[in-house]
């Protein structure tokens, strides 16, 4: 009687408990929010309203977006701005750079993950990154180097997709891009042959099976009131998520300490071509900033950008081209033309052809890799926070602690953006007399803006455009089931859900 009498109490206490809690949060979100001033953007819910269309977040917010190119969901202690307004944008990331940071309520909720690297920080931390990668990226010996991995990796793609042709074969393009994609990265940022396409690695999919999770689990902190609970009590998605942050450490850092005692060797040549040689390096300037951590948190950022921009933008890219047989078709033509080679050539040979001066000559290609992100984003949703009380372009308010947060997947959609015809997949739209015309970066926010731009801009075409060349080459792609809209896994990165069933046909004629 006594046991059954404690655990009814304690059950009554949980209970009421939980019951504060939720009237607290409720007191917290609606108090002081200046909810009907029209000062301040209209209030669309709460930022706990997207657990209700979290499978379908962007499309939510999109249709959001269509009546109000700006809104805001109201949290505890702020509000959290949502834009489509290109001068917003702007206003942000460029104008008042100084005045909006990723702020502490971002970097609380990623950094178990992301840590201190460049995507999470600001000020001091993140100056000296920024430096230091724009500096790497530019030299020609990582261009080089990048190159030659993504030719090598392309034909590789090229071979494990025969294997499938050959006999009408059913295979999941998104899994093969991201696979190839995480080879790429991790060779080019850490040296190392993961050998993922093949399959060789247990530890590489392991990683990569871990960190992908990882992303969608910590999205969903943004719309979880008690993620901090769950994680001090390790339970529920919390429990996983670290669970899933050992198996990511274990394995960046063993990546570390092997390269650490290689450059060390006395028959170490100093080649310093893959990036984490080339921060090890600068870490002898620096010994007492550049530790493990540091280098873990600096790669795993790179690595994050890598694998997800390239890999989930090819698989959309050839969701697009199956949805739209005829531009796969004016692609496969400017191959031929521009490399001079067709199906018939060896592949080795092949992308050996594809050298820089043939990246530049694929303009049709490129607009048509520019129209897939322009519509799915690598990043759909991205923001930063207010340090001082503000007015933005449109008029609207923001007070210090807000967000605000620029929403690419619901800009490509706007009709008020791109024309009528925004929703449709037009890569002409691109093109002028047949030459690629870049649009603004605050109107084509995919590779963000203004200080904070995307360095990898450039690395990430070159890979995709090798990988397309070589795979349009080669086969003609056909969906599985061509009713079918695919739709996308709600994370950082828009990754698609349920994978990509294909078929590749070779080509013939």
């Amino acid at each position: 009687m006594t046991i059954l009498y404690i655990i009814l109490t304690f059950i009554l206490f949980s209970i009421l408990f939980l019951l504060l809690t939720f009237f607290f949060l409720i007191l917290r979100i609606f108090t002081g929010k200046s909810i009907r001033n029209s000062n301040y953007p209209p209030v669309k819910g709460t930022v706990f309203d997207q657990l209700f269309y979290l499978n379908k977040l962007y499309d939510y917010q999109t249709n959001v977006a269509k009546e109000h190119p700006t809104f805001r969901l109201l949290a505890p202690t702020q509000s959290e701005i949502y834009t489509t307004d290109t001068r917003n944008i702007e206003h942000v990331l460029k104008t008042n750079f100084t005045k909006y940071t990723k702020g502490q309520y971002h970097q609380d909720i990623v950094s178990d993950i992301l840590g201190q690297g460049i995507f999470v920080v600001d000020g001091e931390k993140w100056r000296q990154q920024r430096k230091l990668a724009s500096l790497e990226f530019s030299t020609r010996i990582l261009r080089d180097f990048s190159c030659s991995v993504f030719r090598r990796n392309a034909a590789k793609l090229v071979r494990a997709l025969s294997e499938f042709s050959s006999d009408n074969g059913v295979f999941d393009m998104q899994e093969f891009f991201m696979r190839s994609a995480l080879d790429s990265i991790f060779k080019v940022g850490f040296g190392t042959e993961l050998n993922c396409l093949e399959g060789s690695s247990k530890q590489g999919i392991a990683f990569m099976n871990a960190f992908d999770d990882s992303s969608a689990l910590i999205y969903r902190r943004y719309a979880d009131p008690l993620w901090k609970l769950k994680r001090f009590l390790c339970i529920g998605s919390e429990a996983t998520l670290k669970k899933n942050a050992r198996v990511i450490n274990d394995f960046v850092y063993q990546l570390i300490r092997n390269k650490r005692k290689l450059i060390t060797g006395e028959n170490y040549v100093n080649e310093k071509e893959d990036l984490l040689s080339r921060f090890l390096m600068e870490s002898e300037k620096e010994p007492e900033e550049m530790t493990d951590t540091y280098l873990r948190d600096i790669t795993l950022n790179f690595m994050s950008a890598g694998k997800d921009s390239s890999g989930t933008t090819l698989s959309w890219f050839f969701y697009m081209l199956c949805k739209n047989p005829l531009i796969q078709e004016k692609v496969a033509q400017e191959v031929r033309e521009v490399v001079g080679l067709n199906h018939k050539a060896n592949i080795d040979e092949f992308v050996a052809n594809l050298t820089d001066a043939a990246l530049e000559k694929m303009h049709y290609l490129h607009a048509a890799l520019t129209e897939t992100l322009r519509l799915y984003p690598a990043v759909p949703v991205d923001g930063r926070a207010a340090e001082s009380d503000d007015i933005l372009p449109d008029g609207y308010r923001v007070r210090k602690g807000d967000g605000v947060f620029y929403m690419s997947y619901a800009m490509g959609r706007m009709p008020y953006i791109w024309g009528e015809d925004a929703e449709d997949f037009r890569p002409e739209r691109w093109l002028k007399n047949g030459i690629f015309q870049p649009e603004s970066s605050f109107k084509f926010v995919s590779f963000h803006a203004g200080p904070r731009i995307c360095i990898g801009k450039d690395f990430a075409y070159r890979q995709m455009k090798i990988v397309s060349m070589a795979l349009l080459c080669y086969f003609r792609f056909k969906l599985v089931d061509e009713t079918k809209i695919a739709t996308y896994r709600t994370m950082f990165t828009l990754h698609m859900d349920g994978g990509l069933p294909m078929r590749a046909i070779p080509r013939t004629t």
